[in-house]
């Protein structure tokens, strides 16, 4: 090959030297009035946020109530189980509640039967529960939590003691009742100055998950558990209270045949149906009223590709890179000016989808929880900055790429296909599937703890924000080494 033509091979390079003009603030400048004087730009952005919000005013208008029909439910309450089978006496101020489990027997693995201290027999009331389980030690319980502390072993006979301090309950645990070991404690606010004491037995309900690709069924049937107590003393008591009895806290009625005490003196045999935790299979009404972020997101993309395929289709990058020669600062600032842009059109997008949708959601019945509530506001929060990343992703892929279709086609299979191949495979491969993928960031808007999710909110969110910081380093070292 000639020296002219290597030459002419050789990668653009401008030869104007840094100026004024090559500023950060000048190339944000510079980059924003692109992207406001091209209308077709405006138009996608104005286009996620309709889209969104059309969608979640259609799934509004399709919702039906997964209340009783005795007035709108209380959303928190429909994120929590409060069933079981519960023995009480009143306690009066500080004091303790002991007993010991004889017998334990149905239920699984996190059957409980044990102790509790709690507010009052409402359902969410606050509460302790110190409980044996069979295959998971002697676990304390609270604020409708799985797991709690605790562990060891839960073989019966099995010593078991709350006691209570001010708003602090404290569970200790014991073989003999001699020689106690300290569990744990728990502050529970609102906890009333007479309080009630006894003993309670629960157990998860039995239930199969049949996933397919597009969708799942979920069927179950309650799970029935057994216990004996022996020893059980509520001190100090109000004088004269005697042991009441509740059945299932919350929810449907346990089954009249499980359903039952007995006993006489310190002596007392509960049968129960229900579990007292989270409701790992509550229906999320927020990330239901933000799934219109799946359509509005494709103009988010189209938006961020065309940012900058159309400059090189165009040619006109060569132009850019000649007033401002530090091409790693002028990626910089289209990815910053493309990323706010998308930040407020997401913002936009949700807050106007869970306002706009609230009503009619409450219309039809539905437990749909306040803009203030926290999970609620970072849900619409967070969507804006998932826009920003997909944004910012989808730039860094169409700067690798340097062809627009193609790199739309790229980001749009990264965020969707992980979300619907998923349901199509089992749960363990699934959570990872949604953990280790860009599709990892829709888990910002979960505002309930269910059982099929993979990763926490924010983790997922800097999942996609992960990826999207390398897509552009990527975008940044190649834009440096190759011809405009």
């Amino acid at each position: 090959m000639s020296a002219p033509q290597k030459a002419a091979a050789a990668p653009y390079r401008s030869t104007v030297q840094d100026e004024a003009r090559d500023g950060f603030g000048w190339l944000l400048a510079a980059e924003w009035t692109k992207l406001r004087t091209v209308r077709r730009w405006m138009l996608a952005l104005l286009a996620s946020v309709l889209l969104t919000v059309l969608v979640a005013l259609l799934a509004a208008a399709g919702s039906q109530s997964t209340g009783s029909g005795r007035g709108r439910p209380d959303p928190a309450l429909l994120k929590i189980t409060d069933m079981g089978h519960y023995t009480y006496r009143p306690l009066a101020g500080d004091g303790s509640v002991v007993a010991r489990v004889t017998s334990q027997e149905g239920g699984g693995g996190w059957a409980k039967a044990g102790l509790m201290v709690r507010g009052s027999t409402r359902a969410g009331a606050p509460y302790a529960a110190l409980a044996v389980t069979p295959a998971h030690g002697v676990r304390l319980l609270s604020g409708y939590e799985e797991g709690g502390a605790g562990g060891g072993t839960g073989a019966v006979p099995h010593w078991l003691k709350l006691a209570r301090a001010g708003t602090t309950v404290t569970g200790y645990a014991s073989a003999d009742g001699r020689d106690w070991r300290r569990v744990g404690s728990v502050r529970l606010k609102g906890l009333p100055r007479t309080a009630l004491a006894g003993v309670f037995v629960a157990a998860p309900d039995e239930v199969e998950v049949r996933r397919m690709f597009g969708g799942e069924s979920v069927s179950g049937q309650p799970s029935a558990t057994r216990a004996t107590f022996d020893e059980v003393a509520v001190a100090p008591a109000q004088p004269g209270a005697a042991w009441r009895d509740r059945g299932a806290l919350s929810g449907p009625a346990a089954d009249p045949s499980l359903d039952g005490r007995s006993g006489s003196g310190g002596t007392i045999a509960l049968k129960g149906v229900g579990d007292i935790g989270p409701n790992a299979f509550a229906d999320d009404v927020t990330r239901t009223t933000l799934s219109g972020t799946l359509i509005g997101q494709v103009a988010i993309v189209t938006l961020a590709v065309l940012f900058v395929t159309a400059e090189y289709r165009r040619g006109m990058l060569r132009t850019t890179f000649a007033a401002a020669p530090r091409r790693g600062r002028v990626l910089a600032a289209k990815a910053v000016v493309a990323g706010l842009a998308s930040l407020v059109a997401g913002l936009a997008a949700a807050f106007g989808s869970v306002l706009l949708a609230g009503p009619v959601e409450r219309a039809h019945g539905l437990a749909v929880p306040p803009l203030s509530d926290g999970a609620v506001l970072r849900a619409a929060a967070g969507t804006g900055v998932l826009f920003a990343a997909i944004a910012v992703l989808s730039l860094a892929v169409a700067v690798i790429v340097r062809r627009g279709a193609p790199a739309i086609t790229i980001v749009l299979l990264l965020l969707l296909v992980p979300q619907i191949v998923a349901t199509g495979l089992p749960l363990s491969a699934a959570r990872w599937l949604e953990r280790l993928t860009p599709a990892a960031g829709f888990a910002i808007q979960r505002t309930v703890d269910r059982y099929d999710q993979s990763i926490g909110p924010w983790a997922g969110l800097g999942v996609l924000c992960l990826y999207a910081a390398v897509a552009l380093a990527a975008a940044a070292r190649l834009v440096a080494r190759r011809d405009a």
